[in-house]
């Protein structure tokens, strides 16, 4: 049974290159399947593609469920969503 939780984008320019780059990177060092999906419009990404993030054009406000599956799973979605929570590393101003 996959892992799933949702976490809220809070840096100013949202899932933008840099900060797409910087999720495929952390996705792509789990054997865990990672999917993507904005909870507004239920669009879809796989997130270890990089193309499939950036295309999801989650700006700041945007609730992402983040979904791992595999045997590494607990890890993949712990890593990802303190990722997302710490604004990718980058300004998260009080939203």
């Amino acid at each position: 049974m996959p892992l799933e939780q949702t976490c809220l984008i809070t840096n100013r320019l949202g899932l933008h290159a840099r900060a797409a780059a910087r999720f495929v990177n952390t996705a792509n060092q789990f054997k865990s399947e990672i999917r993507v999906v904005r909870t507004d419009t239920w669009a879809s990404a796989d997130g270890k593609s990089i193309l499939s993030v950036i295309f999801l054009a989650a700006p700041r406000g945007t609730q992402l469920l983040l979904i791992a599956d595999g045997p590494d799973e607990q890890a993949a979605l712990y890593s990802l969503v303190e990722l997302v929570r710490n604004g990718f590393g980058e300004d998260t101003d009080v939203f």
